[in-house]
């Protein structure tokens, strides 16, 4: 019998080939394999909480698509709404390594898979399974249609079931421009109960001058703005806002940060933690990643992530 679940999460399983040595990929040698994609970030992190996460998605029948489905299952991920599509590849992404400025990463999406996420994988694999919030983010829609049309079925299916609905912006310049997403963003964005994001990816999804405001006047109950080094700020429906600062760290990789601040959120929330908590778990998850490579490696235990707070965080109220 298919395991109940406390979150559920659907998007594209990505391999991810990052430089071991630092500078350009034209003069970088050798790579790290790595699994991931905002949503198996995400899945993984809840995981090692505690939580009962699953993910819906396509693989392909290669070896990228079985290294996926082992790391999923050796970390306690749900997947039973993963399909291994004979004939398709394994979305994979390259990147290099720098110590300044953004680094290069390069897609081989178009046609994975993964990009063939569509409604019926959804109902196939049980539909929500019980789980009592649902996160989804602004990636997969721009993958394609059925993508798109899989993510709209989700929340449908959440809100029919009364479960929470966490969007998070996660713009993907180089999969779609900012005049494609933003009728798309600002859709998803006013179905969602939480919304998180830079306040870039705020206002593209708000539509609105002051984007807070404008999400919130639109029935979003929480809205988190993610602030990088300077932590998260969060303001709610009734009343609330709350800034939660970074914890010191040595940025080694900054990639997986959010996915990692999404997974401590929403473990605390469902943990029954209050806003101002759920935070700083948020941040804790997201400094222990950044602490290390890859977008998963760092993920905490929660015995860790207790341990990561016992220091503590600055609340600005």
């Amino acid at each position: 019998m298919p395991m109940t679940l406390d979150v559920l999460t659907l998007g594209e399983p990505l391999v991810a080939l990052m430089a071991v040595e630092g500078g350009s990929l034209a003069d970088a040698g050798t790579f790290r394999r790595h699994v991931a994609g905002a949503e198996t970030n995400l899945a993984i992190g809840l995981a090692r909480l505690g939580v009962r996460a699953g993910i819906v998605a396509r693989v392909g029948d290669d070896g990228l698509g079985t290294a996926i489905l082992r790391r999923l299952r050796a970390e306690g991920v749900d997947v039973d709404g993963v399909t291994v599509e004979a004939g398709a590849a394994t979305g994979l992404l390259v990147r290099e390594r720098r110590a300044f400025g953004p680094s290069e990463v390069l897609y081989r999406r178009t046609g994975s898979a993964g990009s063939r996420l569509s409604p019926a994988d959804l109902e196939g694999s049980g539909g929500l399974r019980g789980a009592r919030w649902l996160h989804v983010t602004g990636i997969t829609p721009a993958l394609s249609a059925s993508a798109l049309a899989a993510v709209e079925a989700a929340i449908d299916a959440a809100k029919a079931a009364d479960a929470t609905v966490s969007f998070d912006v996660n713009l993907r310049r180089r999969l779609w421009s900012e005049a494609e997403a933003a009728p798309v963003l600002q859709r998803l964005a006013r179905r969602a109960d939480v919304v998180l994001g830079d306040p870039d990816e705020l206002a593209l999804a708000s539509g609105t001058d002051d984007a807070v405001a404008g999400l919130l006047a639109a029935g979003v109950r929480t809205v988190v703005t993610k602030l990088g080094a300077d932590g998260v700020r969060a303001r709610t429906t009734d009343g609330e806002d709350l800034q939660v600062a970074a914890p010191p760290v040595r940025a080694v990789d900054p990639v997986g940060a959010g996915d990692a601040f999404c997974a401590g959120f929403i473990a605390a929330r469902l943990d029954g933690q209050g806003v101002e908590t759920a935070l700083r778990w948020g941040v804790g998850c997201g400094a222990a990643v950044v602490s290390v490579d890859g977008d998963i490696d760092g993920l905490p235990t929660r015995p860790e992530l207790e341990r990561l707070l016992q220091a503590g965080a600055d609340t600005i109220r």
